[in-house]
């Protein structure tokens, strides 16, 4: 048995070593090298308790020192000294690491992450896709400084809107025929807590069937634990206004759901020609929490809107003109030139209404088992319509010649100006579910994902009057639209699509080595059905497609230490084609063909790798990842003019092979100032020759259309909790618009700038705020993207001797200058 001495007695207070007491206050464990700063006083204090441990123990070699008792009076002990050491969380506003464009990451896969410091800061009817702009990987084209035009596309790593996944709090928010998202429609800036982009793949539970460019995942802030709320107001450039209010219910009745709703207006001209877009939206979130980690909420968004069309030029239009003639569209009908009344402004204005619903539950079922469950709902209907010209007679309904005259106002040489509608009334619905079973080390996981869409698409004509009026935008009222002798609507199209999705996923999450290395393994099977109909007479009427895609998974993560970690991952996705790739269209001029579809489509699928390195250390928080992706059937996203309406298409561009190195570095504020970098190089290219005019073009080896060679932003922001701003400036290098390469967009830089004041509280306002916007500072004019993207613009000679004719390729202009004051205030 060992040895024990008996318990010293206490040293006398005049040898006892002075030590100050120290109180800390809890700090978040994100990282050890945040610790650093408390390195001298845990130095001093371990040499103080060692000292005191050292006095307690008795002397060996001489007696104690013996003080008489006025020695003892004499001798005070010295007060006690509280150090009180402060850390202010990462996630505390003013103080998220990069100004709110960097966030701590564990994951095996690259995700960048935009939060409310930098949100709060920006244009309060920006949409995610401006918001998320500076994001390694994202090149954002848009057409109007304020973010009301639908006119607007982003592309991650080269791959376009419509091969990124949009999720709002586990609900998919993508269009059920074409997967493309409209940002201004998701939600108001201010409920957004925060915007994640995954660049490479969605979450294994995704409820997505398009997500090979990565998975934008949006989250609304929680509703407050007190009553109370938010409002603003806005005016800028081009007669823009904005007004804001958000109402906060606090704890309801006791019963522990609490809430919030919130509604905007908002409205502004067209920065170029003609034309004003207003928009009104409700967001909405209800939430109960209880017991050990159980939540419900019920959340959704509605949103209406009517914009006007910017005209997208070719190149040639763009030098001779630039925002200026034929690049926009007329400010006064032409009732003499039936060509240019159909360039009328009014005749262009989109009409949209869309209803997102969802409420995710997370239930704790026992201490290791738990399930997630979103059921989700979503209707939309939209008018986009376009000035077109018709003939009188001579008409075709489908492939089906009509004998009927029709009476069209201001018709010259039997030739009359119409309205060419194109509605979608579309219905989704659906659920997710996962059953998660935890172990020491294993986090299983068992889903299955139902999706329901109902998906209808007609092309009614409107008739114009002499004075340029057409009436019902929307497009629903049925006596307006033109009606043939036999009381049928003329159509230019009629589609009715039924698709259903079932998707079988399982995987695994391992944490090994006391969370040093994590792995994730996955599998999800996914089985998609379409059913159609095309009611126009011709050769075609029932329309069908089924397919089955298995989609494996791999991730690795590897925590060399609390500051450097190494991840891969190796993921699978694909993307079945628009639904209007499946349907004949007919021109009612002629009965002739516009597209002709095939139910012998393909779906795009892709292998993707990454590779890269973390670093979260005391000051910079940063990450470098290496991507490569394989494509079969790749996906081209484009538009097509159908009978005077610009409709979505897509393109088969065959295989391609992309390429590259992301990069992101934050810092965590120093002296209130927290700068951002990011920066892609990507080489992307065609891996075949595409088929053209019954011959091959040499398209093998090109450079992939909408693939920017380099891209780089940065960003400099200022808080200390009164005085705050942002600068930021982004650049884009050239991109291809065709497959042939024989035509590009130059590359450009653009800079935005905001600053303002926040007061303290007074009364019942809460940090009441004024704030300048300034977008495009330096007013720069220039093409912000590729709308639609051709084989060739020059005609060409292909690979069996055939020429093949060029086509222009579209493009977007980006919006000029704009500044915005905005004045804020909680209560």
């Amino acid at each position: 048995m060992a040895h024990r001495q008996p318990p010293a007695l206490p040293a006398p207070a005049s040898v006892r070593p002075y030590c100050p007491t120290i109180r800390e206050t809890p700090a978040s464990p994100v990282s050890r090298s945040r610790y650093r700063s408390l390195l001298p006083v845990l130095i001093g204090t371990t040499v103080c308790f060692s000292v005191a441990r050292a006095a307690d123990t008795p002397a060996t070699t001489k007696p104690p020192v013996q003080q008489t008792a006025a020695q003892a009076q004499a001798v005070k002990p010295p007060r006690a000294e509280h150090i009180i050491v402060h850390r202010i969380s990462d996630s505390a506003p003013g103080n998220q690491p990069g100004g709110g464009l960097i966030h701590l990451q564990d994951g095996v896969k690259s995700v960048s992450t935009v939060s409310q410091d930098f949100i709060s800061k920006q244009a309060p009817m920006a949409t995610a896709f401006q918001l998320a702009s500076m994001l390694p990987g994202a090149n954002v084209a848009s057409s109007d400084p304020m973010g009301f035009s639908p006119n607007t596309n982003i592309t991650v790593r080269g791959l376009d809107n419509s091969a990124i996944g949009y999720v709002l709090e586990g609900m998919p928010l993508n269009d059920v025929a074409y997967y493309s998202g409209t940002p201004s429609q998701f939600a108001d800036s201010e409920n957004y807590q925060e915007i994640a982009l995954a660049q490479g793949s969605a979450d294994l539970d995704s409820p997505v069937l398009n997500a090979a460019g990565g998975l934008m995942n949006l989250t609304f802030r929680d509703p407050a634990k007190k009553a109370g709320g938010d409002a603003s107001v806005s005016y800028g450039s081009y007669n823009t206004n904005r007004e804001f209010i958000r109402l906060d219910t606090g704890d309801i009745a006791h019963t522990g759901i609490r809430g919030f709703v919130s509604y905007s207006h908002g409205a502004t001209d067209n920065w170029r020609g003609p034309g004003r877009d207003e928009k009104q939206h409700v967001d909405f979130k209800f939430l109960k929490e209880w017991g050990q980690g159980n939540r419900a909420s019920l959340l959704g968004s509605f949103n209406t809107t009517i914009t006007s069309w910017y005209p997208e030029p070719t190149m040639n239009s763009w030098k001779s003109d630039g925002i200026k003639g034929q690049n926009n569209l007329l400010a006064h009908y032409d009732s003499s030139n039936p060509e240019n009344g159909a360039n009328y402004w009014r005749l262009r204005r989109d009409g949209e209404r869309t209803l997102y619903g969802g409420a995710p539950v997370h239930l704790t079922l026992t201490d290791r088992l738990s399930l997630d469950v979103t059921p989700y709902a979503q209707f939309a209907y939209g008018n986009w319509p376009g000035g077109s010209t018709m003939s009188t007679s001579g008409l075709y309904q489908g492939t089906q010649a009509l004998s009927d005259t029709l009476n069209l106002p201001g018709a010259q040489d039997g030739v009359g100006v119409v309205r060419a509608d194109y509605t979608q009334r579309s219905y989704r619905s659906g659920f997710t579910s996962a059953l998660h079973y935890k172990t020491r080390w294993n986090d299983f996981v068992l889903g299955y994902w139902y999706d329901y869409g109902d998906d209808n698409e007609q092309q009614p004509f409107t008739a114009v009057q002499t004075n340029g009026y057409a009436p019902d935008i929307w497009a629903e009222n049925g006596k307006d639209v033109i009606r043939l002798s036999n009381g049928e609507r003329l159509l230019g199209g009629s589609f009715h699509t039924i698709s259903q999705t079932n998707a079988l996923f399982v995987g695994d999450h391992m944490s090994l080595l006391h969370d040093h290395l994590a792995i994730d393994l996955g599998f999800k099977a996914v089985m998609m059905s379409r059913d159609g109909t095309n009611s126009l007479p011709g050769p075609q009427y029932h329309v069908a497609s089924n397919s089955m895609e298995p989609l494996p998974r791999l991730g690795v993560r590897w925590r060399i230490d609390g500051e450097n970690q190494l991840f891969f991952n190796a993921t699978t996705n694909f993307r079945a084609p628009d639904q209007t790739a499946l349907y004949n269209t007919y021109d009612p001029s002629s009965g002739e063909m516009y597209g002709t579809g095939s139910t012998d489509v393909r779906n795009e699928y892709s292998i993707s790798e990454e590779l890269g390195y973390r670093r979260t250390g005391r000051w910079i928080i940063g990450s470098l990842t290496l991507f490569n992706y394989n494509f079969t059937n790749r996906q081209i996203s484009t538009q097509a003019v159908q009978n005077g309406s610009i409709v979505s298409t897509t393109m088969n561009a065959g295989g391609q092979t992309s390429r590259g190195v992301d990069v992101e570095i934050g810092l965590r504020p120093w002296h209130h100032f927290s700068p951002y970098v990011s920066g892609e190089y990507l080489h992307a290219t065609i891996d075949n020759d595409l088929m053209s005019s019954g011959d091959l073009l040499r398209t093998r080896g090109k450079i992939a259309v909408r693939s920017p060679t380099l891209q780089a932003a940065a960003g400099l922001s200022y808080d200390d909790g009164h005085i705050f701003g942002v600068a930021t400036v982004h650049y884009t290098g050239h991109q291809y618009a065709t497959f042939m390469n024989d035509e590009r967009v130059s590359d450009h830089t653009t800079g935005d700038l905001a600053i303002g004041y926040r007061f303290s509280d007074h009364v019942h306002l809460h940090q009441p705020t004024l704030r300048m916007n300034f977008i495009n500072i330096t007013n720069e004019h220039y093409l912000s993207g590729v709308a639609s993207p051709t084989l060739n613009a020059k005609d060409t000679t292909g690979v069996y001797g055939t020429t093949i004719a060029g086509s222009a390729p579209s493009y977007y202009i980006g919006g000029g200058f704009a500044a915005l004051f905005t004045a804020s205030t909680g209560f």
